[in-house]
């Protein structure tokens, strides 16, 4: 059977390499709709050799141009196009891979609208988790994450469902700064932030994975994905990323999920769950990394961190803030108007001067969002 799915972000990494996938697995896999915000080159390129049914540009006036570009596509604009590919009819699987808070609606949509999901923006799960885990139940669909991390805990829990858990282990590479002392991160510079030693990402997500913001939003995910105590789960630093992440039982047996660093992987198993299917990545060699190294994370270091572990044992708004927050005070840093370790600082002051109220709404959502920008703008 032909599994019909739409990319909500297909011109982003996560969206070209679920389209490789798509084409990899091509007799599987059907390309129904894709959606971006604004890169109607590429996407043009991908419909001409995917043939979806639906369009969607987040930017209306690109939509517009893309429209006479393609008159024999159906082309939409606004987040309503954008949802309507998310709820496009015959569509069985939706990726979602759309960017910030904003990825949560089109989500939601996909949810209300019966799809599975493959979840792969972080931000769905860490400003409105409570809100898309309810719907999910509800719906009684598959959410399915993509992130290599949580992929890798839901790959270990599977046939595990009735066993105790001690405490789900996520793993860090650590990012450029691991063995820096906390007197060269007082120094530490964007362009430093930039390189980091495993993975080629945007901008924004490499400068979080330098301050282990990154690792602070993924505990708050599988808290949610998982329905796990945040004490029940650890962040471990594994400077050769092999090891996407461990789930450690009552008996002390611990699962781990091994592999070639590669975001492949993760989607594809996502696109083809609960089978697995011939892989694209090259045979794991255990001689060439023959090297696992294993470190505990300094909160005092790498302050974020600590920081997004307050948020969700804090609870209601404050993780929504938090991201908020933070991903202003991370486009500040890049654009060099405030310092790198100035990211931490300033977010650890903004959450304390939160007032967390409750969130059960995506306009609650997107209110205690606009907040924490606007707050950490003028801070």
């Amino acid at each position: 059977m032909i599994k019909k799915i739409a990319i909500i972000g297909s011109t982003g990494s996560i969206g070209e390499n679920t389209l490789k996938i798509a084409k990899h697995l091509k007799e599987e896999i059907e390309v129904v709709g894709l959606a971006a915000k604004s890169n109607i080159d590429l996407l043009e390129r991908q419909a001409k050799e995917f043939h979806p049914k639906i369009i969607a540009v987040y930017d209306t006036d690109k939509a517009l141009e893309l429209k006479k570009r393609l008159p024999d596509i159906e082309v939409v604009g606004g987040m309503e196009g954008v949802k309507a590919v998310a709820a496009y009819t015959g569509v069985d699987f939706v990726v979602s891979a759309m960017t910030g808070t904003l990825g949560l609606i089109p989500t939601l949509t996909a949810i209300q609208s019966g799809k599975d999901v493959g979840l792969a923006n972080k931000e769905a799960l860490v400003s409105g988790g409570a809100i898309v885990m309810k719907l999910v139940k509800e719906k009684r669909v598959r959410l399915i994450p993509i992130d290599s991390e949580h992929s890798a805990i839901f790959q270990c829990l599977n046939g595990e469902k009735d066993s105790p858990i001690r405490r789900l282990i996520l793993t860090s590479s650590g990012g450029p700064f691991r063995s820096f002392s906390k007197e060269e991160l007082s120094h530490a510079t964007v362009d430093q932030a930039l390189k980091h030693p495993t993975w080629v990402m945007g901008p924004k997500v490499t400068i979080d994975s330098s301050t282990l913001m990154n690792k602070g939003l993924e505990v708050i995910e599988a808290h949610f994905l998982f329905n796990m105590p945040v004490d029940k789960i650890d962040v471990v630093i594994h400077p050769q990323s092999l090891i996407h992440s461990m789930v450690e039982f009552v008996d002390n047996s611990i699962m781990a999920q091994m592999g070639v660093p590669s975001m492949i992987v993760p989607i594809q198993y996502a696109l083809t769950y609960p089978k697995r299917k011939e892989g694209m990545m090259p045979a794991f060699d255990f001689v060439k990394n023959h090297e696992l190294q294993f470190f505990i994370p300094d909160l005092e270091k790498f302050r974020c961190l600590r920081l997004a572990y307050d948020a969700v044992r804090a609870g209601g708004s404050l993780t929504c803030y938090m991201n908020a927050a933070n991903e202003i005070l991370v486009n500040r840093c890049l654009e060099k108007q405030i310092a790198w370790n100035e990211i931490g600082t300033k977010l650890d002051h903004l959450m304390s001067s939160h007032s967390i109220v409750q969130v059960n709404t995506l306009d609650d959502v997107l209110g205690i969002d606009a907040l924490g920008r606007k707050d950490a703008l003028h801070i």
